[in-house]
């Protein structure tokens, strides 16, 4: 297998399309967070059968979201991953991309609202939760250099570090992170 890619990128509808199952953004979830599992195993984290997420599976492997893994000893067991450290979905310009990709993103604010409700009151990182939102008057040079900053952030952050690889005193913690311009566009100076 050759080595991951720091990120992929979609900006096809059709390949954003094939995220809006919300089984397979849980496979991917797993998979982008540096774990390998066998069709069995992300049924099992699906809650689908074998046969339900190999399906699954081969739609995204058609547009190189997940691939093959090095194969194991035993022939039976295939075993997947990500082929990048990340997934940046780009493109909202069509229809079907952009209700797929509102689809997508709505599954993950749900996802990280479970998880700020389920993070018990006496946990010691309980503190260190947060959720912050501002609204900023930006040019769409600011807007892109402000996205590509958060982005370098997260990335500074990750450190290589996977579910399969990372110190024991760290703990999994969630990110979301969104710029949204809202309002009419501006009329572009000449």
């Amino acid at each position: 297998m050759a080595a991951k890619k720091k990120r992929l990128e979609l900006t096809d509808p059709r390949a954003i399309r094939a995220l809006a199952h919300p089984a397979r953004q849980l496979i991917i979830e797993e998979l982008y967070n540096g774990r390998v599992l066998t069709a069995t195993e992300c049924a099992e984290l699906a809650g689908l059968t074998p046969s339900a997420t190999s399906y699954h599976l081969r739609a995204l492997a058609r547009w190189g979201i997940v691939e093959r893994a090095d194969d194991t000893t035993d022939g039976r067991e295939r075993p997947w991953r990500a082929p990048a450290v990340s997934l940046v979905i780009s493109s909202q310009s069509s229809g079907a991309g952009r209700l797929a990709s509102q689809t997508m993103m709505r599954t993950n604010v749900n996802r990280v609202m479970e998880q700020f409700e389920e993070m018990s009151g006496d946990d010691p990182w309980d503190g260190l939760s947060l959720m912050s939102r501002a609204r900023l008057w930006l040019t769409k040079a600011e807007a892109e250099e402000l996205g590509k900053e958060l982005t370098e952030v997260i990335d500074r952050h990750r450190r290589g570090r996977t579910a399969a690889s990372h110190p024991a005193a760290t703990r999994l913690v969630s990110t979301l992170l969104a710029v949204v311009p809202t309002g009419k566009a501006p009329e572009e100076a000449d």
